[in-house]
């Protein structure tokens, strides 16, 4: 099976939003035309990139990589990565590490002294996978959230 790594463009956003209703549920599907605005805007945005593993043309998983600029470290950027998710049909065949490797990647390429990511999944095999890619759980995430979501 070859795995294609490339920033998303504007033709892979319907397999991206089969992955994040994959990833989420319980979130009410964005109307085309406004996930269309929202995904240019994500484009535009620097910093900003949407990652996706590609298997036959098609989307089978994605992260988000954002680097930001930094006042501490020497002014060096860190990085954070978020919605990682691989289609439930091509898990556990090494797209998700494929594709943390790739931000990884970018991540160092732009100076970041670190990459973070946090996750509310509970489960081993979810704390096992990121400790598998190279991320160690050595800090304590908070979170604040708005509007019931």
């Amino acid at each position: 099976m070859a795995v294609q790594i490339c920033e998303a463009l504007p033709s892979d956003l319907g397999g991206l939003l089969t992955l994040y209703a994959q990833l989420n549920p319980s979130d009410p599907r964005l109307p085309d035309d406004a996930a269309a605005r929202i995904f240019t805007e994500m484009q535009k945005r620097a910093g900003l990139s949407v990652l996706v593993a590609i298997v036959d043309g098609h989307v089978v998983g994605s992260v988000t990589l954002v680097i930001l600029p930094n006042l501490t470290r020497g002014g060096a950027p860190y990085a954070l990565v978020e919605n990682v998710v691989t289609h439930d049909g091509y898990r556990r065949r090494g797209i998700g590490r494929e594709l943390l490797a790739e931000a990884a990647r970018c991540a160092e390429a732009a100076g970041c002294y670190k990459l973070m990511l946090m996750t509310s999944r509970p489960e081993p095999h979810v704390r096992d996978f990121y400790t598998g890619c190279g991320f160690n759980q050595n800090k304590v995430g908070f979170q604040m959230r708005f509007g019931g979501r």
